[in-house]
């Protein structure tokens, strides 16, 4: 796996209580990872909560999603549905609702592709020459069932070639803070038994999974010209993301939502 390197952290444009996590590696394209820094919403959300699936006041998650979208140089964000899927949408336009998927991909300057997480994966693709990006939510189902494979391949049918796309894995959940269970563990052997170098032993006598070693390899295996991740954690740094899992350690009754974000 390459190793975790130091992402860039910037404001935007007078936005200076954002913060926007951007990778060198995607510098000819804008897009930012965002943290919960900044933002309308307080209590268990405070900060820039942008899920409406959340129970957070609606008031708060549109002004965030809008600071979101001011900060990116447009007037709405390109998002969809997220279930969990292998699924993408092919977007060339702002559509007036969200479709069930989970990755978006467009040649279209000036659309604005964003993706919700709170530990999954949030992915940003690029292939600069053929004018083409991808946004994928690669949790571990979705990632496991093709998600990533299937936005470079939705990718290239926009024009990309895979050996020229350069994909970034945001801020997501690390291995030292994913115990899983054996059976968990048992369905990625299933399907391949070299998978197994994947996981580690926990303190508890359960599995570790690396998730981002996972994504890379999913990516790798699609033929990516470049495929790196941030090496931020989502579950270690609470003052600066959201993380489903540490809130179900905690016992809190909701999370909010991290949003990612890329456009031509």
């Amino acid at each position: 796996m390459t190793a975790p390197h130091t992402d860039l952290t910037g404001s935007a444009p007078m936005l200076a209580n954002l913060e926007i996590l951007t990778a060198p590696e995607l510098a000819g394209v804008r897009h930012g990872f965002f943290t919960r820094r900044g933002g309308a919403s307080s209590g268990i959300f405070a900060g820039l909560n942008c899920g409406h699936g959340s129970s957070d006041l609606t008031e708060a998650v549109t002004i965030n999603r809008q600071r979101v979208a001011e900060a990116m140089g447009v007037s709405a964000l390109v998002s969809v549905h997220q279930v969990h899927s292998a699924d993408v949408s092919v977007v060339n336009a702002v559509p007036e609702g969200a479709s069930r998927a989970d990755a978006l991909v467009t040649a279209t300057p000036g659309l604005a592709l964003s993706i919700l997480t709170a530990d999954c994966q949030p992915v940003l693709f690029a292939d600069v020459e053929a004018g083409v990006i991808g946004a994928a939510h690669a949790g571990w189902r979705g990632a496991q069932d093709g998600v990533l494979q299937a936005t470079v391949r939705a990718m290239e049918g926009l024009g990309a070639r895979a050996a020229r796309i350069t994909a970034v894995i945001g801020p997501c959940i690390s291995q030292q803070a994913y115990e899983v269970g054996h059976d968990f563990m048992e369905s990625f052997l299933v399907d391949n038994p070299d998978h197994g170098r994947f996981f580690a032993g926990g303190p508890a006598g359960k599995p570790l999974f690396n998730l981002p070693a996972f994504g890379l390899h999913c990516l790798r295996e699609a033929g990516v010209g470049t495929a790196v991740w941030t090496g931020h954690c989502t579950y270690g740094e609470p003052d600066r993301f959201y993380s489903f899992r540490r809130t179900t350690h905690l016992g809190e009754a909701d999370y909010g939502r991290l949003i990612s974000v890329i456009r031509l």
